[in-house]
């Protein structure tokens, strides 16, 4: 079992290596070497573990289903309302490629290796079907507005992915992981409701004349 444990932490020590130079350097530049000099591991070793580059990007892909996956089941619990399982599902895997290096070098490995990139195409297809699901149910248990449910799915992985790029600050004025306040905005927006303490565009004019 001690043996079983230590080989677990080393593949996950390598796998967030990886992560860390495939994010940096992209995938044709990347090596098993600088991966292996990375956590102080001799490439012979890093062997035993990945037999190549492309199984590593694999590893790492893999795992981006996984997260989804874990982030679903933990929060889509029975009996929960439905509405605010699309948020806190949306929010924590927006969260998650803000802070997880594996999860955001997948995108970057799909990007530069076309090979690569149906496996996350795959997981991205997942995504879609199970939020467009949780669209269709909390308009149906929780009276979300009726908008086509595969719009509003398109529509929340566009903004999540699009976090990536944005600068640093400009997701919430509070610096909280994932853009909190902006998708408080967005699901508010979706709602209809009005947002709490907003300014409106009438009262900026009067207020700067």
């Amino acid at each position: 079992m001690a043996t079983q444990e230590r080989a677990r932490r080393t593949r996950e020590k390598v796998l967030t290596a990886a992560a860390e130079v495939f994010a940096a350097q992209g995938y044709d530049r990347a090596t098993l070497t600088a991966v292996a000099e990375r956590i102080g591991m001799t490439k012979g070793a890093l062997y035993g573990h990945f037999p190549s580059k492309r199984s590593l990007a694999g590893a790492l892909i893999d795992e981006s289903r996984q997260a989804w996956t874990s982030l679903r089941t933990e929060h889509d619990a029975p009996g929960a309302d439905a509405g605010g399982v699309l948020e806190r599902v949306v929010m924590g895997f927006a969260g998650r490629l803000q802070t997880d290096v594996r999860l955001r070098a997948t995108i970057r490995l799909a990007a530069d290796c076309p090979a690569l990139a149906r496996a996350l195409y795959d997981v991205l297809a997942e995504v879609r079907v199970a939020l467009t699901e949780l669209v269709r149910r909390a308009q149906r248990d929780s009276g979300f507005p009726a908008y086509p449910p595969r719009l509003v799915a398109h529509l929340l992985m566009i903004v999540m992915y699009g976090l990536l790029q944005a600068p640093a600050g400009c997701a919430g004025d509070n610096g909280t992981p994932g853009g909190e306040p902006l998708w408080r905005l967005l699901f508010t927006a979706l709602s209809g409701a009005e947002v709490p303490g907003a300014v409106r565009e009438e009262d900026e004019v009067v207020s700067g004349q």
